[in-house]
């Protein structure tokens, strides 16, 4: 099959209003040169989502400055989305982007266009959440790097600006003043010659430790590249902002942590007051490594832990570490978090955790027969909840923390079309006692009490409460009393014939009685809380209009 390479060539102020294929003389492959004639900040690429993967490039001064797969539409479009041409126009001069890989007759080229609209074939999609976080277009997955500063929440996460699957890793950024209302913030860290932008995490250095000044808000991050050899090498790196995280610049003496093991990645720093030192929480294949800094940079590794304690069905993923109180004693416990994918007891990707004690340099599990022979405790029994992680800086000591509203087993294949993934609503974590056992709760954020978002429901005993629509979809939660179970049905909640592993009951144990169910419905999301937390289910759900009638029996 022909393939040609399409070169657009820009000038700093200039822009497109029609594109013109030029033919030349073939060399290693057919090539068109498209000249654009009229301003805008956008190129838009249209896209074709089942289409192999080509390459769109940038060059500058005969030097890459940019390059990303991309879906180039061949027989259809599915979708746009926008390449930024801002950072190249205001450099002046020459740049040229290089479309590679794609087969000439390709209708993308015939339906590139370029203009100011950042609205320009926005599509209205019926599944986008009202007031769970999102973005605009393009893929997410993992939240990453949140902190609190100065009255706003900032949020990054794994995104793909070139597609609505997984792909070209960078950090976007959003932004809140409530955690329900989020403002887009762009692109924070994009790929560089260490590879592309991994999960990991972001402090307030008060004191300067890093040497980047007082204050300065430091990400740590995973890089991710591949090798000639095959497969890829992470490691991990530093960027700084003396802005209060809205513009960062990546330390020139990346990377600063590197190790012995391919999946080594999701770096979770945090101030220790117990050891006046930074700890970090690494993910190191199956198990956890932690490490003390004095300063971010020169990192020595103290412990490891979880190599054959609880569930090793996948990778290890996205760590954090935190103390908590046991509410209703004067006791506190450390409480070691761990993304697992695959390995969920319902398929897929989910959150397990651990409880325990930590010195600054070891963790030590309580009770390790609850963790023995692959048992896990899981955070949340929904199939939606996964790449759990906190907000660093919090006022108040809180630990406030979201999670990626979705999983692994068809992520890619969920019904929406311009944008994928949402993330849940901000929980707050805390602990609580029954007998001589801790577990872990997620209450919803105090944010959310005053929204009018949620359905309150007081219970009793054994009841099934049923959230359905004028189109007698519907999705069942179940509370059994007598086998102390709560449970979550979506077998019949809309479109579920995506993907083979969608349609699914899960079922989470009950440690107390429940007294009370907390229900948030959105247009594609359910997330259920028993005895306001101790019990979560999270799921994704794709009604033909919101599950917005609720029966209880």
């Amino acid at each position: 099959m022909n393939k040609k390479l399409i070169l657009l060539t820009l000038m700093g102020a200039a822009s497109l209003t029609s594109l013109q294929a030029q033919t030349v003389t073939p060399q290693a492959c057919e090539q068109s040169i498209v000249t654009p004639k009229a301003q805008g900040r956008y190129l838009w690429l249209p896209i074709q989502e089942g289409a192999p993967e080509g390459k769109v490039q940038i060059i500058a001064g005969n030097t890459f400055v940019m390059e990303q797969n991309v879906r180039m539409a061949r027989e259809k479009v599915d979708y746009y989305l926008p390449l930024d041409l801002q950072p190249y126009q205001q450099k002046g001069g020459i740049f040229k982007v290089v479309v590679q890989n794609v087969p000439t007759g390709s209708i993308c080229f015939s339906k590139l266009a370029q203009n100011d609209d950042n609205n320009y074939m926005l599509i209205d999609e019926p599944f986008r959440p009202s007031y769970h976080h999102t973005p605009k277009r393009g893929w997410m997955n993992d939240p990453n790097g949140m902190f609190y500063l100065d009255g706003t929440w900032h949020l990054f996460y794994q995104y793909n600006p070139y597609g609505s699957m997984w792909g070209n890793m960078h950090w976007a950024h959003s932004t809140s003043t409530d955690l329900i209302h989020w403002k887009d913030e762009g692109i924070a860290l994009a790929p560089d010659a260490w590879g592309t932008m991994f999960s990991g995490s972001c402090v307030v250095d008060h004191e300067g430790t890093a040497g980047f000044g007082k204050g300065a808000v430091i990400a740590m991050y995973t890089t991710s590249r591949p090798t000639p050899f095959g497969g890829d090498v992470q490691a991990q790196a530093l960027a700084y902002s003396k802005d209060g995280g809205r513009t960062f610049t990546k330390y020139e003496g990346n990377p600063v942590l590197t190790a012995d093991i391919v999946d080594f990645r999701d770096p979770n720093p945090f101030w220790n007051e117990d050891i006046k030192a930074w700890n970090l929480i690494m993910a190191s294949g199956q198990e956890m490594r932690l490490y003390s800094s004095p300063n971010l940079k020169d990192w020595k590794e103290e412990s490891r832990f979880g190599l054959t304690l609880g569930c090793h069905g996948g990778v290890w993923e996205c760590p954090d570490l935190m103390k908590l109180p046991v509410e209703g004693t004067k006791e506190s416990k450390w409480v070691l978090f761990c993304n697992i994918n695959p390995g969920f007891i319902y398929g897929g990707s989910a959150t397990q955790y651990f409880v325990g004690d930590f010195d600054g340099h070891k963790f030590t599990v309580d009770n390790e027969a609850r963790y023995a022979d692959g048992k896990a405790l899981w955070q949340d029994y929904g199939k939606d909840h996964y790449a759990t992680v906190s907000f660093s800086n919090a006022p108040d000591g809180r630990h406030p923390m979201i999670a990626w509203m979705s999983n692994w087993e068809y992520a890619n294949d969920v019904p929406t079309k311009q944008y994928r993934s949402a993330n849940s609503i901000v929980r707050d974590p805390f602990l609580y006692k029954v007998g001589k056992e801790y577990f872990l709760g997620s209450r919803p954020a105090p944010e959310y009490d005053k929204a009018g978002l949620d359905k309150q429901i007081k219970v009793k005993g054994s009841c099934t409460v049923t959230l359905s629509n004028a189109e007698g979809e519907e999705a069942v939660i179940t509370y059994d009393q007598k086998a102390m179970t709560l449970s979550f049905d979506r077998s019949k909640s809309g479109k579920v014939d995506f993907n083979q592993n969608f349609a699914v009951k899960t079922v989470a144990p009950v440690h107390r009685k429940l007294t009370s169910l907390r229900i948030f419905i959105d247009n594609s999301s359910v997330e259920v809380f028993g005895n306001n937390g101790e019990v979560v289910l999270t799921n994704l759900v794709f009604p033909k209009s919101k599950l917005d009638k609720v029966t209880v029996k």
